[in-house]
């Protein structure tokens, strides 16, 4: 006997709405599950499925007997990063200098497809400069772009966007190398990327499957860095951390609601009541807690990052001789790597 494969996305089989459904797909589910059970016992057929969203699957394609057997495929680990990326530069020209295992290291977080950009863009790098050969350099600039964006070379700014934009990286730095439990800092750049008029890069050191307390305090703390050093400094506020605040306030909300980081309101999972209608949740939500304890989150929320605002600004305030150094050096060069930063502020970046 043969056995039949059948492959298909499931990005149309979504949830019907329970306010509404949507006829098309909702055709579409109907249809499919009409498919799957007009197999019988003795037909030889694998349905095999993939999607990016499971969590917006109707329960009727996921009960046993339809796809009762699910596979959850991560970003790939360590070896498999260096095996995804011995496929790639396979029929590539590398220079004696690129070692595909130290690749694979210090991309930690990156998925197949990023992985694969790499190699493509450090292939477009050696031939814009007319190499035979790509060398390490080229994947460096390479996990840079793909990392931090692209340079925006051609974008002015005037001395004074300059230098807060200096000042406002080396406070990210600086609060980020005395910060424990902090990542190590790869490069930071007053060169505009992508969006960014500037922008400090951290390199894990290793794949993180969990995250500590410490860890996302510390993630909080240097993210604020850059909006303290304005103050100081400056004595004013900018629109620049406008997305630092944005990933701390986040992180805090996730800590006190999600993963019960709050000594006051305990191991608790308060839910998430911002969850949108259209990826599959009922316009009826209700909340599952009071607002006494919608308060207590809100001055949850508020402490973590005030106190992690306090720690920056002690860092800073105690070191600003050190901020000083740094922002004029970030002037004078508008890029550093880890190796300078460190040579600058005297003590390897934790």
């Amino acid at each position: 006997a043969t056995t039949e494969i059948y492959t298909l996305s499931l990005h149309d089989a979504l949830p019907i709405w329970q306010s509404g459904g949507h006829d098309e797909r909702e055709q579409t589910l109907n249809q499919l599950l009409v498919e799957m059970d007009g197999f019988t016992s003795t037909d030889n057929v694998i349905l095999i499925a993939a999607t990016n969203r499971p969590d917006v699957l109707d329960n009727a394609l996921l009960r046993p007997g339809r796809f009762d057997r699910q596979i959850t495929i991560d970003k790939p680990d360590i070896r498999g990063r260096e095996g995804i990326l011995a496929i790639h530069t396979r029929n590539t020209p590398l220079a004696q200098d690129v070692d595909i295992s130290i690749l694979a290291k210090s991309t930690p977080g990156f998925s197949g497809a990023d992985l694969a950009n790499l190699v493509n863009e450090a292939a477009l790098l050696a031939a814009r400069n007319s190499k035979e050969l790509i060398t390490a350099e080229d994947f460096e600039q390479a996990r840079d772009k793909v990392m931090m964006g692209p340079e925006r070379k051609s974008l002015f700014l005037s001395e004074k966007q300059k230098k807060l934009t200096a000042y406002h990286e080396a406070g990210h730095v600086l609060v980020a190398a005395n910060t424990d439990g902090a990542d190590p800092i790869h490069k930071v750049t007053i060169i505009p990327r992508g969006r960014s008029l500037g922008l400090t890069a951290y390199l894990p050191i290793e794949d993180r499957y969990t995250q500590s307390r410490q860890y996302l305090l510390a993630m909080i703390t240097y993210a604020l860095g850059g909006r303290v050093a304005e103050e100081l400094m400056f004595n004013e506020i900018t629109t620049g951390a406008a997305n630092d605040i944005e990933r701390a306030t986040d992180l805090a909300r996730r800590m006190v609601r999600q993963w019960g980081m709050s000594d006051r309101l305990g191991p608790i999972n308060y839910g998430d009541s911002h969850k949108e209608v259209f990826l599959g949740k009922d316009y009826s939500h209700v909340r599952e807690y009071s607002e006494e304890t919608a308060m207590q989150i809100d001055n949850e929320v508020r402490t973590i990052i005030m106190g992690c605002m306090e720690d920056a600004k002690k860092i800073l305030t105690d070191k600003k001789e050190l901020l000083h150094r740094l922002a004029e050096t970030l002037i004078e060069k508008e890029t550093l790597n880890a190796d300078e930063i460190t040579a600058i502020i005297g003590t390897t970046p934790l």
